[in-house]
């Protein structure tokens, strides 16, 4: 078995309002220096060795992101 992490960000060029409204609260609550939050999503893919890179590509592209608006890392970790 692996565990593979696919963190899942909007592209540079979308609008992030969470990341803006977790930025306003950051100021809100004091924090200052802080110069932008984007906000993505992060899985935790438990699989058997068989499952190749390929397939793991077409698992994020095809159901974990949106393609048009996101994109995405995938890395194989220890388990």
């Amino acid at each position: 078995m692996a565990r593979v992490v696919v963190d899942v960000m909007p592209k540079p060029e979308i609008l992030d309002p969470q990341g803006q409204a977790a930025l306003g609260a950051a100021g809100r609550l004091g924090f200052t220096g802080i110069a932008g939050i984007r906000q993505g999503k992060h899985f935790e893919i438990e699989v058997d060795d068989s499952v190749d890179d390929a397939t793991l590509e077409k698992i994020a592209e095809g159901f974990l992101a949106n393609p048009v608006i996101e994109q995405w890392t995938i890395k194989r970790v220890d388990a």
